[in-house]
């Protein structure tokens, strides 16, 4: 059984983008597109990696942050902020809210596939039903 990524993004194209690139990674990944839902959507995941928009729908991805990591339950949970702002204020907010890395939209493909895995300790290990 692979990794588990909950991915948080209300766009469809680039939440279909990442969910693309993560499967043929080997990581299992599940959505959410709403703001006001995501906190407890995250509590109830059991996901090792959570890709969190800043700009959502019914609330803020900052303020979804915030209150993870003042949840023990959450508090340490690997965060990817995957968002369109990239000015510097947004990323000392992203930073000091306790974002464990934070990329801009457009991103690589390679780039979204390798901070995920070094949050997560290592790729997703390969099925072991496709053999070596």
């Amino acid at each position: 059984m692979g990794k588990r990524v909950l991915l948080v993004e209300d766009e469809p194209n680039i939440a279909e983008a990442i969910r693309f690139v993560l499967t043929r990674g080997g990581w299992q990944v599940e959505t959410h597109a709403d703001g006001r839902t995501a906190l407890d959507r995250i509590r109830k995941a059991e996901a090792d990696v959570i890709v969190l928009d800043v700009m959502l729908p019914g609330r803020s991805g900052f303020d979804i942050l915030r209150d993870l990591r003042a949840d023990e339950r959450t508090a340490g949970l690997p965060v990817l902020m995957l968002t369109a702002r990239g000015q510097r204020k947004d990323r000392e907010i992203a930073e000091a809210y306790g974002a464990n890395r934070y990329l801009t939209k457009p991103f690589a493909n390679a780039e979204v596939l390798a901070a995920i895995e070094a949050l997560a300790g290592g790729p997703a290990p390969a099925d072991s039903a496709e053999g070596p």
